[in-house]
């Protein structure tokens, strides 16, 4: 097996097709609608078209929450509002029905599935087809520790690119990206303010499950101490992932870069995929043109990594229970904006008056 380069993706992603989009702008000022009255719908109907690369858009019919799941190991200083190792009960009720995301989805007609990347429980817990893709169980404590090997990250991020080809192959239209971790938010953190250049305070937010005041200055503490070990690395984006990343987000990475590739387009859910996504732009610069962030979490680290990437929350209602939620709220605008470009007739055209004839001279006998 050939070693893994981040850096050659950016060779093989396009930016979705500009052409398309300037003829999706002229058919929608064609439309029955005043144009504007849509508000971002319009801006919305237009970028998906441009990732079909087609007009009129196709509107959304297999969209599909893929969520990467994963226990991190700097979940036992005491920096989450859940026990550590306990992700395997958040994939549990997602597969029996019983969470938010398991809720919305069945709603809104997107069926789920969940990639175990890197739990920290006996694999007969769950079934096997979660279990299997699995690359390690936990992560290091990135605070003194390295997260994962550098094979285990290669690992990682390759079974993120084989999920994407997946669901490409499969006729996902529309993929709504989430995770299902315990410490997750603590390694976002880490990743947004090493990349981004800020300190461990500008980061550090309360989590899904919001913590104390003194656990977040234990998260605040670990944050610090990661982002001394992820700076000697910053210029090699998979020695970054298996510093201070984990299995999960090394896999979240490879499937956003395969994902644009593959032009498939996805709506980012929190600060996990929004840290994920900073680490893919890295790598290829024109990949986040293939992604929508779904919500504004409440999150700082996100809200840094968004702003970077250029990506403005279709919704911001403070959602923070994770899982995908956010981003799967945002399902339903996205639908509506494709139905209503496809469908919508366009203008009947006025007729035009007719111009006045010149009358002919009177005839002299």
């Amino acid at each position: 097996m050939t070693t893994l380069n981040l850096d050659d993706f950016s060779d093989l992603i396009e930016r979705p097709d500009n052409g398309v989009r300037r003829d999706a702008e002229e058919r929608r000022e064609r439309l029955s609608v005043p144009a504007g009255a849509f508000g971002r719908l319009d801006e919305l109907a237009e970028w998906l078209a441009a990732a079909q690369g087609r007009v009129p858009v196709r509107p959304v019919e297999q969209p599909r929450v893929v969520l990467f799941a994963a226990d991190h190991g700097i979940a036992a200083a005491g920096v989450s509002g859940r026990p550590a190792g306990g992700a395997h009960a958040l994939v549990r009720a997602v597969l029996d029905g019983a969470s938010p995301v398991s809720v919305l989805a069945g709603r809104f007609g997107a069926s789920v599935r969940v990639v175990d990347a890197g739990l920290d429980c006996d694999p007969g817990m769950l079934p096997e087809d979660v279990v299997r893709h699995r690359v390690r169980r936990g992560s290091g404590r990135i605070d003194v520790e390295d997260a994962l090997t550098r094979e285990e990250a290669e690992a990682a991020v390759r079974l993120g690119v084989r999920i994407a080809d997946e669901e490409a192959d499969s006729g996902t239209d529309l993929v709504v990206l989430g995770d299902l971790s315990v410490g997750g938010t603590t390694v976002a953190a880490v990743l947004v303010a090493a990349l981004c250049g800020t300190d461990a305070s500008v980061v550090t937010g309360r989590g899904g499950v919001p913590i104390d005041d003194l656990a977040w200055m234990r998260k605040c503490a670990a944050i610090r101490d990661a982002l001394r070990r992820a700076r000697p690395v910053l210029g090699d984006q998979l020695a970054l992932l298996a510093a201070v990343g984990g299995a999960d987000l090394a896999a979240i990475t490879g499937f956003l870069l395969q994902c644009a590739v593959r032009r498939t387009p996805v709506v980012l859910d929190g600060v996990v995929s929004a840290a994920c996504g900073l680490v893919a732009q890295r790598a290829a610069f024109r990949a986040p043109d293939w992604w929508l962030a779904g919500q504004a979490s409440g999150e700082p680290a996100q809200a840094k990594a968004l702003d970077r990437m250029a990506l403005n929350p279709l919704l911001s209602h403070g959602v923070t229970v994770g899982e995908g939620t956010g981003a799967l709220l945002a399902l339903p605008l996205v639908q509506a904006a494709a139905a209503l470009a496809a469908e919508l007739p366009e203008r009947a055209e006025e007729p035009q008056p007719e111009e006045p004839q010149p009358e002919e001279p009177a005839r002299k006998d």
